[in-house]
């Protein structure tokens, strides 16, 4: 049975660094914390700076299997480490697991993060579907919600 995260993670992800910060917009105007935003982007100048805008700290700089350098901040990023800090050599796709997402979903993930996608994650359950309303109407595609709660 795959480890999963105590905390809850609805995912979406955007074209763009543009389209990420009308999304960012969104989830702050609905009174979403910026504690609990994660995101992770392929490394550019645009989305550098957008993490530092919305996370107020510069960005971790990884290189992923499949990827390739990536910016991310956030609580997700820890969640995906796991508690070997693994995930450089295992990859972004096979580390959803450890948040309840099935390896598909990973897989979409990782592809659309690798074309160029910003991945934006909420940490938090209690208002996980409000998250992905915020994030289907502001152009996150193939917004989903990690595994509930006792639900594995």
């Amino acid at each position: 049975m795959p480890q999963v995260d105590a905390s809850q993670f609805t995912i979406g992800v955007f074209q763009d660094a543009a389209w990420a910060e009308r999304g960012l917009d969104a989830l702050k105007k609905h009174a979403f914390l910026t504690e609990a935003v994660s995101i992770i982007a392929k490394d550019t100048p645009e989305t550098a700076v957008l993490v530092e805008q919305t996370c107020g700290t510069a960005p971790a700089r990884l290189t992923l299997p499949r990827l390739g350098p990536i910016v991310a901040s956030g609580s997700l990023i820890d969640a995906l480490e796991g508690p070997a800090g693994d995930l450089v050599r295992v990859g972004l796709a096979a580390a959803f697991k450890r948040v309840g997402f099935q390896v598909h979903d990973g897989q979409i993930f990782e592809t659309l993060t690798g074309r160029g996608g910003v991945l934006v994650a909420i940490k938090g359950e209690p208002r996980a579907a409000d998250a992905l309303a915020v994030l289907h109407s502001f152009g996150g595609g193939n917004a989903a919600i990690g595994a509930w709660s006792g639900r594995l």
